[in-house]
């Protein structure tokens, strides 16, 4: 069945980066969703930010916009986050997640339920 295997967590300093990567196996990514989460200690899931395969479009929460970029490489199947300027309370568990498959841009843009298809996540830790 579909697997999702995040990889490149890790403890960095206030001001610093990290490029986490996703990789999708048992489903060829196509006309699909897929979103980066985040999870901190008591506190629930939260989104961090989409990407819409077929065009590349990319949606982020507030908390992030102007630091992360999501990006994918299609013949590899992978997702990207590429987190700059990360600061402590970007510390959490971060999740990669299928949002959904043959879905529209516009409900990528802002699902309206949670993902069903998780990967086992990613520690980021950031120190000030």
């Amino acid at each position: 069945q579909v697997q999702l295997v995040e990889s490149g967590g890790g403890s960095v300093q206030a001001g610093g980066s990290l490029r986490l990567s996703c990789a999708v196996f048992g489903y060829t990514y196509s006309s699909g969703c897929m979103g980066w989460f985040r999870q901190a200690p008591g506190k629930e899931r939260e989104g961090v930010g989409t990407i819409y395969q077929d065009y590349g479009s990319t949606y982020y929460a507030d908390s992030v916009k102007g630091r992360f970029t999501i990006s994918q490489d299609n013949a590899k199947n992978t997702v990207y986050l590429q987190m700059n300027s990360l600061k402590p309370e970007d510390t959490a568990m971060y999740y990669c997640a299928l949002v959904c498959v043959y879905c529209s841009v516009n409900y990528c843009a802002a699902p309206s339920a949670m993902p069903r298809n998780w990967g086992q996540g990613t520690q980021v830790t950031v120190s000030s």
